[in-house]
């Protein structure tokens, strides 16, 4: 497919706002590249939709928006233009489309102040955020096991989520059920587990589908530095290198082992 001036719009904003996702992308197929880009550019819109006022009401419509431009595309109804939601209806499936509500539902999160309610809540919000776009992606691309994909998008999203810690706790968020350094070491375990787990079924994942899963590539280091020094999730130095990133990226991009 060729990039007309909305996926360029798209592939722009992923290249600002979330630039690992961007290196993904550009390290995956051309051909799967529209897709990721629409995918991706979608996320960073409904996520930043919490935070676009301090009314909760008006945070609130924004997250609705994107839910009922889930609710067309799933329902085959004509989308609502827009630089991201139309390039969106015209390369993801239907069915998948679903999962959007879901994805939303788990936002509303954001725009409040209250912590999770338990362990069920917080592994709910990361399935159905992180969970649910690497499912999307890998199951446009290709054949996948669903449960498979989402244990691997559980451990790439604790990962992320706990990078973002101290961002959230600066804006009032309270974002771990457990803020000590042990239930750190122990949600970061738990995101390793996850990620074995995805590993040991490896094959149930087709080539093409496990493209998607390059947007996880720097997980497993992450999660293992939050375990040896859970101390940088507060003092936000979790992260590989630059050259780690890069090299661990193009890795896994010629080996196609995610």
């Amino acid at each position: 497919m060729q990039f007309d001036a909305d996926l360029t719009a798209c592939a722009d904003l992923v290249q600002k706002s979330d630039p690992d996702r961007f290196l993904a992308t550009m390290a995956a197929p051309v051909q799967a590249r529209p897709l990721l880009f629409a995918l991706y550019a979608f996320n960073i819109e409904l996520a930043r939709a919490p935070w676009a006022s301090q009314e909760s009401m008006i945070a609130e419509m924004r997250v609705q928006w994107w839910r009922d431009v889930g609710a067309e595309i799933a329902e085959g109804k004509p989308v609502r233009r827009h630089y991201v939601a139309t390039p969106l209806a015209r390369l993801l499936k239907p069915e998948l489309a679903a999962c959007i509500d879901g994805m939303a539902e788990a936002r509303r999160w954001d725009i409040y102040k209250d912590p999770f309610e338990d362990e069920t809540e917080f592994d709910r919000y990361i399935n159905r955020t992180s969970g649910s776009l690497m499912w999307m992606a890998a199951a446009s691309l290709g054949p996948a096991d669903e449960a498979v994909v989402r244990d691997f998008g559980y451990g790439a999203g604790v990962a992320s989520w706990l990078r973002a810690i101290p961002e959230l706790e600066s804006q009032k968020r309270i974002p771990l059920l457990d803020g000590t350094l042990e239930g750190v070491q122990a949600l970061a375990r738990k995101g390793l587990k996850k990620l074995k787990e995805a590993h040991f079924s490896r094959a149930a994942v087709s080539k093409p589908a496990g493209t998607a899963l390059l947007a996880g590539w720097q997980a497993e280091a992450v999660l293992k530095q939050a375990v040896r020094e859970p101390e940088r999730v507060a003092q936000g130095g979790l992260g590989l290198s630059e050259f780690r990133r890069r090299a661990g990226l193009m890795r896994r991009a010629v080996t196609g082992r995610w």
